[in-house]
């Protein structure tokens, strides 16, 4: 298994010292049987006089900052070290189940309301071009794999469309991506979300980190924050889909945050006070390295360091 060492550092600066509201911070990886942390260090300057961390409604980890110093510079600098287990995708989906992992199908009674919400869809469609775009990998008689479906979609967004780098602002809607041909992990994310919930699948935005282990060359989304989507199928559970990748399955791929809308999923989002002016900009460098088995020794889970 490998063990990843991830290093995100977020800096403003700003002409004249200014004052600091509430920041949240979404960086620590969410912990799992395939996740496994080893370390994880977060340095904030200028102190915080307030730092504490929850869980949102997802279970994700966040943290809040709060400051009464005023500066002209404010810095996030998150480390992290943890073994990584990838799981193949689709596991149960043999023999008898994997023949009734089929469309058209339904979620049981008992899961449809914890997945109503990640079912409803978020953009409008008034034209059915995405809908009809959907469709296309629906076979026009019979049933349909649901392996099949899922992984074709995740293939044909990374052959068809080409990749662009943004890092700010909303995503595209999926209708934006599908006219334009281009976007980021986050367009291509979106994208293949509505697309599976116009088919009636539950789908969630997944944000967090890609490597590659076999050293060959960094992935597309490589060296900033990157996303993907998650799939719920009644036999396996939640499956995960890098269309930008064209990826099937969580190999590569470091979970932060699952939620069912992307503005759930800021890795960092604050407040600041002072003259529109004084803002001179951000600076975001993620640094993600794959170390040697051997590497990975017990160490504290949790270290925080403030102000230094």
């Amino acid at each position: 298994m490998p063990v990843v060492s991830i290093r995100h550092l977020t800096s403003y600066r700003y002409r004249n010292p200014v004052a600091f509201g509430e920041h949240r911070m979404m960086l620590r990886p969410l912990e799992s049987y395939d996740q496994r942390l080893l370390f994880a260090e977060l340095t904030i300057s200028p102190e915080p006089s307030v730092l504490q961390t929850i869980h949102d409604v997802f279970g994700n980890c966040v943290g809040i900052a709060r400051f009464q110093a005023r500066a002209d510079r404010i810095c996030f600098d998150s480390t992290i070290r943890l073994e990584h287990t990838p799981q193949p995708a689709f596991a149960g989906l043999d023999g008898d189940d994997g023949d009734r992992a089929v469309l058209p199908f339904v979620y049981s009674p008992e899961d449809l309301p914890d997945l109503a919400r990640s079912m409803a869809r978020q953009h409008l469609d008034p034209g059915g071009e995405l809908d009809g775009w959907a469709r296309r990998f629906v076979r026009p008689m019979g049933k349909t794999g649901l392996r099949t479906l899922l992984s074709d979609m995740t293939h044909a967004i990374h052959r068809e469309f080409s990749y662009t780098t943004r890092l700010h602002g909303a995503p595209q809607t999926p209708l934006e991506t599908l006219t334009l041909g281009t976007g980021s992990c986050r367009d291509f994310a979106m994208l293949m979300i509505e697309a599976v919930r116009s088919l009636g699948f539950a789908a969630r935005f997944v944000s967090g980190y890609v490597y590659s282990a076999s050293k060959k060359g960094g992935p597309t989304g490589g060296g900033h924050t990157h996303a993907w989507v998650r799939v719920y199928l009644p036999v396996c559970g939640w499956v995960e889909f890098d269309p930008t990748n064209g990826v099937v399955g969580n190999a590569d791929l470091v979970r932060v945050a699952i939620t069912c809308d992307p503005r759930q999923a800021a890795p960092l989002h604050g407040t600041w006070a002072g003259l529109s002016s004084d803002y001179l900009g951000m600076d975001v460098t993620v640094d993600v390295v794959v170390e040697d088995d051997a590497a990975a020794q017990p160490q504290p889970l949790l270290r925080v360091a403030q102000g230094r």
